[in-house]
This record gives structure tokens, sequence and C-alpha cells, in this order.
């Protein structure tokens, strides 16, 4: 069991910071395609720059490293109470090293574990085979595309398209819609793995289950593997693209899977995947634990270098079409009213962090600090203490900003607050909170948390660390950090452009497909 638990601290480490192959090529595919200058390349830059940045500091990808789930097969006779034992020791250890951000929360409480430890999680599933080593494998999901999982029950009428039946074309009306939901609040472009069938939870399974598969892999069930290449044509039609920016990828993966159901009942299931797709797997010596081989290594090898060098050129070509900002806090009404959707905003100086447990906290409570002209980031980081004892910031992405929706335009108003900084944009109230009181938000790239962490200098201090880690007010020192105005103080929204441009693409596929 020691060498099983050192093998299983390796597979956490590796997935939770270095990307998959076949995750590489996807990622460089959709840059390759994308028109320089662009929002949409420009956040593929700051992807792919991350990546590398992940790689060279064996730091997590993202902050939000997800929820742990394990799916491990073994020999017949195998102890699998004593592997689960060492795999919560593992995910324990591997949070004390900050490979991994305490995520386990009392769902009553809401007190956080601090080592991802508790009824539920991580989730481990064990399947019996009758071949002579273990292979394990694991995925980590962040909450922001958990989020932009639906399910559908046929027949149904959805958005854009219309009535959709209990047959394939029902199917494919589902699978469109549901990317056109996801918008860019799930990180994309994305992955999408969907289940056909069971009942509400073996279906949810079953999606979650494609994501194991390979980027790459062929689908042998010939009407699956048509719908697969269909949805990965049209789904990169609709112009998302890359955050929710616009652009020519949407889509980085589709992956479709069926099962049985029961005749009263037909489910559609969507588990989406946001692009930092962190999955790996292991096949271990079943007598020792040791690793024997390394999984979804086929393949080339992705050399995000030159396309980074191809990249700067292109961009330093467009300077000239990009108007670029630099705000310092505390910023003025005026400043705010100067910006428009479109400008590109560099940060130098303070800003607070703030999630879900500190805006609900603010409503009914005075703020620890004078955020008055202050930038509010919507991020959970991952933090650690150097050797004087200091915090230092490890891995630092925006969180997806709609679930502070109810509180955002009235906290900016009562505290003064100047400018807010997420993902995915925010809804018409606080639209219209940023028209009226004069602020601004500012899209950062989802699941950037290294390229965000290194703008990070200086961790000035920290309130309300009662609501754990995550979830606490952290005042940091930034340089250089950036982000696109993509809702302003004159009623414009980027992200309402988009989604409304989206619906229209979306109807386009209204009829049939598949007879």
């Amino acid at each position: 069991m020691e060498k099983f638990q050192e093998s299983m601290y390796k597979l956490i480490v590796e997935t939770s910071t270095k990307l998959p192959k076949d995750v590489r090529r996807a990622i460089l595919a959709a840059k390759l395609k994308e028109n320089a200058g662009t929002r949409a390349a420009m956040s593929l830059d700051t992807i792919t720059d991350n990546i590398l940045k992940a790689d060279e500091n064996v730091s997590p990808i993202c902050q939000d490293t997800g929820l742990p789930t394990f799916k491990i097969k073994v020999p017949v006779g195998a102890n699998q109470i004593k592997m689960k034992k060492a795999i919560r020791q593992a995910i324990a250890d591997a949070t004390k090293d900050t490979k991994l951000r305490p995520n386990s929360v009392d769902s009553i409480t809401g007190d956080n574990s601090g080592d991802n430890l508790g009824d539920g999680t991580p989730v481990i599933k064990f399947e019996q085979w009758e071949e002579d080593y273990i292979d394990a494998r694991l995925i980590l999901k962040g909450g922001g595309c958990e989020n932009k999982n639906i399910q559908y029950s046929l027949p149904a009428e959805l958005e854009g398209l219309g009535r959709a039946g209990r047959d394939l074309d029902g199917i494919r009306k589902c699978i469109m819609h549901s990317v056109y939901q996801a918008q860019g609040q799930g990180c994309s472009a994305g992955f999408i793995g969907v289940g056909i069938g069971g009942d509400r939870t073996s279906g949810y399974e079953l999606a979650k289950e494609m994501l194991f598969r390979s980027v790459d892999d062929v689908n042998p069930n010939e009407n699956l593997r048509k719908l697969e290449e269909y949805v990965m044509e049209n789904a990169n039609k609709l112009g998302i693209g890359t955050m929710g920016f616009g652009g020519e990828t949407t889509l980085l993966g589709c992956k479709v899977g069926v099962i049985n159901r029961i005749p009263a009942s037909f489910f559609v299931s969507v588990a989406y995947n946001c692009w930092a797709y962190r999955r790996l797997g292991v096949k271990l010596n079943a007598e020792t634990g040791e690793i024997q081989d390394w999984l979804y290594t086929e393949g080339e090898e992705v050399d995000f270098t030159k396309a980074e060098e191809e990249a700067a050129a292109a961009v330093e070509q467009q300077e000239e079409k990009t108007r670029s900002v630099t705000l310092e806090a505390p910023i003025t009404e005026e400043q705010i009213r100067e910006l428009k959707v479109g400008d590109v905003v560099t940060i130098n100086g303070m800003m607070h962090t703030g999630r879900d447990a500190i805006h609900k906290h603010l409503m009914d409570n005075p703020a620890p600090i004078d955020l008055n002209g202050q930038i509010i980031y919507h991020c959970g980081p991952v933090m650690a203490k150097d050797a004087e004892g200091n915090w230092v910031v490890k891995a630092a992405g925006p969180t997806t900003s709609i679930r502070e929706e109810p509180y955002q335009g009235d906290i900016m108003k009562k505290f003064g607050i100047r400018a807010v900084i997420g993902k995915g944009g925010m809804g018409p109230k606080t639209l219209a909170a940023l028209k009226e009181h004069g602020g601004v938000y500012l899209n950062a790239i989802g699941g950037a948390a290294q390229y965000y962490a290194e703008c990070m200098e200086k961790v000035e201090g920290v309130d309300l660390m009662e609501f754990g880690v995550p979830e606490a007010m952290w005042h940091i020192r930034v340089n250089g950090f950036t982000a696109v105005v993509t809702m302003d103080s004159h009623g414009n929204s980027l992200h309402e452009h988009v989604e409304k441009s989206s619906l229209q693409k979306l109807e386009q596929f209204k009829e049939p497909v598949f007879k």
C-alpha cells in the first residue's frame, strides 16, 4: 500500500499540473484557426502560456482543482478498502503540498475540511476485471464547468431549436443546445461527454465516463460516430469562441455513449469540461503498486513555444487596433466612464478577492477594509506559506462570476467598488448597476491560474479566513494583471451580444439531419 499511495500521489500531481498530449493538440489546433489580434487569439495565447508555466512550476494549471474523481479497475481479490484509504491519504498530502486547492465543503455549515476529504470527496469508483494489473484514472473537474452540466428529458422544447423528440435528431438538438447554454461560463473552448439513456443518475455517470476517452479516438458505434462528427463541425459555427469572446472554436471535443433505458424515460445528459481538461491515468503493478506505464501518452508532443513566438509577432502587428489602458486603485468614476467594451486593461497595485461567501457576507456586514474605488477579483486562490511564514499565491485564475449576480450590483454601490474581475460575464442586474454607479466588468482568462499568479507580487493581508482559503478575502498587490472590458458603464455587454448572436446561429440547426 505504501507504493500504491505514492503512485496515487504522483497521479494527482501530474493530473493537476500537466495537461495530456491529446488535449494540448486540440488547443494548438484551435489556436492556429483564430485570426491574429482577436480577443479569442489573445485568450488562447494566455492559455498556452499558462500551460507552459504550470509545466515549469509544477503547480496547478487552474486554481479550481475541482472534485477529484477516480475510476479504478482492479484484479479480483484486490483490497479496495485499503486502496481507498491510501487514495484519501494521497489526496490529503497533495492538498497540503498545494497541488490541490482545499475544495471539500460541508453542504450545511459551509465549513471547509482543509484537506479535500469529507463525505463524498473524493469520488472513488472501483470495478473488478480479469486483467492482472490495476488501471487507475483521475479527472479533476472544476466548479465552473461542472455548473454547466445539463440534463434533458425528451421530448422537450429547446430555445432556438424547437421540439426535440425521442430519436437521434432530438439527441442532436440537445447536444447543440448544451454547447449554446454553456456560453463562456464553462471556460470555453471546452469538451463535452454525452450520456444517452439510463436514469438521471446513470445518465450523468455515463456522460462523465465519456470524458475519460481520448480526444483522438473514433466511436465504434456508427450512429454515434456520425453524431460526434456533426457536433464538432457545427458547434463551432455558433461563434461563442474562447471565453465566450466570439471566435472560430467553441468546442474542442465531443464524446457520446449510450445505455438502455426504461420506456417511460429518455434522458440526454451532458458533462461539460473546460479547456483545462485534467485527466490522466496509470497502469500499476497489482503486487507492488508501482507505476508501470502512463496513459493518454499517445501521439505527438506539442511544442507551444513556436506558436507563442508567432502569436507575439502577430499581436505586435495588431497593437494599434486594440486600446490598452492601465488602472491602479483607487479608481475614479471618470476613469471608468472612459472605458468601453473591447478595451484591454492592465492593473497595477491592489486588488481584493471575493467569492460566494464574501458577497453574501458583505450584503449584511461592513467590509473589513475600505473598498471605495477598489477592485474585486472573483477568485479562490491556491495559497501557501514560504519559509518566513508569509503567504504566497500558487494559483489564481478567475472563478465564474454569474454566481454573484444576486449581490454584485448592490455591493458595488454600497461600498463604492469600481471594477470587478471574473470570467463568463454577469447579468442584467449587474449591467444596470455598472451604468448607474459607474463601474466596469473585466473578463480575465478562465483557468489561467499560473499566468495570473505570476502577476501577483505580494499578499498584503487576508480577512475572513473563517470562510476557508478559497473563500477568504485576500488583499494582493499585482503588477501587469491583464483583462478585457466585456461590460462597461454605458450599458454595453459583450456577453449579451455573443449570446444573442449565437442563439440566432443555433436556429439554423432546427431542421432534421438524421433520419
